[in-house]
């Protein structure tokens, strides 16, 4: 009997530590939330790095997919367990979808800046991040900028998501359904559907499309494997050799984001300060939008509805984008797929430690992930768009300045395929209207500063 007391005690410990009476779980009901929202969550492994391949490369797009899978992976644990053992909330944290495509897209291959410098970006950002954490001062910013701006955000990246799911870039032509291609006459037009790639992106679609409609768990991971299954099977797409292997250390990526300021050119001063304020910018409306929906989802927003404990939370997030530059990625965000987990009875901190196990063991099945073609992930690209879109229902449509503001972020979003341009053009027409309707007063003077630097922003940019 004596062999199993220190068992005994640990066990205990751990429970006492993540507080299992006073939330009224068990070791068997976090374990369970954490694989739910691991297999919810899960298509991250395959569509960061493949995003993230089209402009993180060395000699050509996708020669660091190996790299860049086992960063992500590794990213989403070591977040995920901050988030568990700093805040002991059941939420994961993973690199965030559209900073992915912005980082990729925009600011790589539209800006033309070195991704070294992109990475560079990232970690400065994170310690910003931390420091306005640390001095109380960030949420008092994010709380003064206009909701219907946060809701538009989320909403044009979400289109901007889409968009790419859908027709892919001239610039990375291996990413996208193909269902709309580019056109001289109409700039798009619907793609060919005599493509085989192009069909089984369809059915993807259709077949994801389905399985979220049903709340099937883990119906975007169960979707891009299926279509990825049959695009095999058929011989459209060549199948891996093998499941498991060990990962590939991620050699090229490992601390070049400490190298990035050597790739600093004087004409890229200005992109360098703005990529940066869009990544925290984004990175924090977007972590505190889902910690709060999150919080009440779980029951843990007091009376003053706000979540106790928010800033060991934000905390996490902002050392998992340290963490997450460092080792090679675009910055991470809590994911509100956490909300499956909780759904299944997830409450403590030791159901993130559970993801961020499963995270550390799916860096054996990088052959597995490799072999996935971009047809099968486009179709999650696209749901993730129709999932975020949810947010325009929170927008104030009745109101001028909010509505048109929100709109024009919207849509500008996918057209200009940036976010930071996005974003500039919302800060700078909502005070603009406002001041039309003699409420200028009533808009922040952190909103007014927004303006001026996104007017000086597009001065220079002429």
């Amino acid at each position: 009997m004596k062999l199993f007391t220190p068992k005994f005690r640990s066990t205990t410990s751990l429970a006492q530590f993540f507080r299992f009476e006073q939330l009224g779980t068990t070791y068997r009901t976090e374990i369970l939330a954490g694989v739910t929202t691991f297999m919810t969550m899960g298509y991250i492994l395959v569509v960061n790095p493949r995003i993230l391949s089209n402009a993180i490369f060395l000699q050509q797009p996708g020669d660091l997919f190996n790299q860049l899978l086992f960063t992500t992976a590794i990213t989403c644990a070591i977040a995920t367990a901050l988030m568990g053992l700093l805040s002991n909330y059941p939420f994961a944290l993973a690199p965030a979808m559209g900073l992915n495509a912005f980082f990729a897209f925009s600011v790589v291959l539209g800006l033309q800046m070195n991704w070294r410098l992109a990475l560079t970006s990232v970690l400065i950002e994170s310690l910003i991040f931390t420091s306005l954490i640390l001095s109380n001062i960030h949420i008092q910013i994010i709380k003064a900028i206009p909701a219907s701006l946060k809701h538009a955000t989320v909403a044009g990246i979400g289109l901007f998501i889409a968009y790419i799911g859908l027709s892919g870039v001239p610039e990375a032509p291996t990413l996208g359904a193909g269902i709309i291609v580019a056109s001289k006459e109409t700039l798009t037009t619907i793609g060919s559907f005599k493509q085989p790639a192009t069909l089984l992106s369809v059915f993807g679609l259709l077949l994801t499309a389905t399985l979220v409609a049903r709340r099937i768990k883990g119906a975007m991971l169960w979707g891009i494997l299926a279509t990825a299954l049959l695009g095999w099977m058929l011989g459209i797409a060549p199948a891996p050799e093998k499941i498991i292997a060990l990962p590939e250390w991620p050699q090229s990526l490992l601390g070049e984001a400490f190298t990035g300021l050597s790739y600093l050119t004087p004409k890229q001063i200005w992109n360098f300060v703005s990529v940066t304020f869009t990544f925290l910018f984004v990175t924090s409306f977007d972590t505190i939008g889902a910690l709060t929906g999150l919080g009440q989802q779980a029951g843990y927003i007091d009376e003053n509805g706000e979540l106790p404990g928010a800033s060991k939370s934000l905390l996490a997030s902002a050392m998992g984008i340290t963490f997450g530059a460092i080792l090679g990625t675009s910055p991470s965000a809590t994911y509100i797929e956490s909300a499956s987990g909780i759904s299944a009875g997830g409450r403590s901190g030791f159901t993130s430690i559970v993801i961020a196990a499963l995270f550390l063991l799916s860096v054996l099945f990088t052959p597995l992930f490799a072999a996935v073609p971009t047809f099968a992930t486009a179709p999650a690209l696209i749901m993730v768009g129709f999932l975020m879109m949810s947010s325009v229902q929170k927008i104030n449509w009745n109101d001028p300045a909010e509505a048109i503001a929100a709109f024009l972020v919207i849509l500008t979003m996918p057209l200009t395929y940036s976010i930071a341009e996005g974003l500039a053009i919302g800060f700078i027409i909502y005070p603009l209207i406002k001041a039309s309707q003699g409420l200028a007063h009533k808009v922040s003077k952190p909103v007014y500063f927004l303006a001026a630097i996104s007017m000086f922003h597009f001065v220079l940019k002429s």
